[in-house]
């Protein structure tokens, strides 16, 4: 699939706080091949799972990588609560990852083989600004659609600046 890219220049058109979820692994050991493609596996069975029920409030996502070791993949999420709600769903394989994960552990079987990690961000509106020039949506943008960048201000601080409509309202 061609994506052709979107000509001038654009911002992402989020309205609210951003939720990013960066998660990825490490390899330590290149040999330890059956350590670690499970975990890589699991990744990319989780985002399917995600991908066919847009209700778990999975946005978009962007897989990257590091170095030859690291491998991650950057999450938008429609808030926290949809984010929480699925890492704790005991019906849903992130769950039944972390039991065999957490079972592994305790038993001493954990080996040092691969590296598992996570950082997530609620960022306010009012705290990040996009610009994307010549690009098909990526990032924030591909997850919260893309505006022509005069509609939230050509300039990073007039981006910063902008307030959605429901922009003071608290939400969850």
């Amino acid at each position: 699939m061609v994506v052709k890219p979107v000509p001038g220049r654009t911002t992402a058109a989020v309205d609210g706080d951003a939720v990013v979820l960066l998660i990825g692994m490490r390899v330590n050991h290149f040999w330890a091949v059956h350590q670690w493609v499970p975990v890589m596996v699991s990744m990319l069975r989780m985002l399917k799972e995600l991908g066919r029920d847009a209700e778990r409030g999975l946005l978009g996502h962007v897989l990257l990588t590091a170095s030859p070791r690291t491998y991650y993949v950057v999450q938008y999420w429609e808030s926290k609560e949809k984010l929480y709600a699925y890492a704790h769903s005991p019906d849903m394989f992130h769950h039944r990852a972390w039991t065999i994960i957490n079972r592994k552990e305790r038993a001493g079987k954990m080996r040092g083989h691969v590296g598992l990690w996570h950082e997530t961000y609620v960022v306010p509106e009012g705290s990040h600004e996009s610009i994307y020039a010549d690009m098909p949506a990526f990032g924030l943008a591909a997850a919260h659609g893309q505006v022509p960048v005069e509609t939230r201000g050509r300039y990073a601080k007039d981006r910063f600046a902008y307030r959605s409509a429901g922009a003071g309202e608290k939400t969850g």
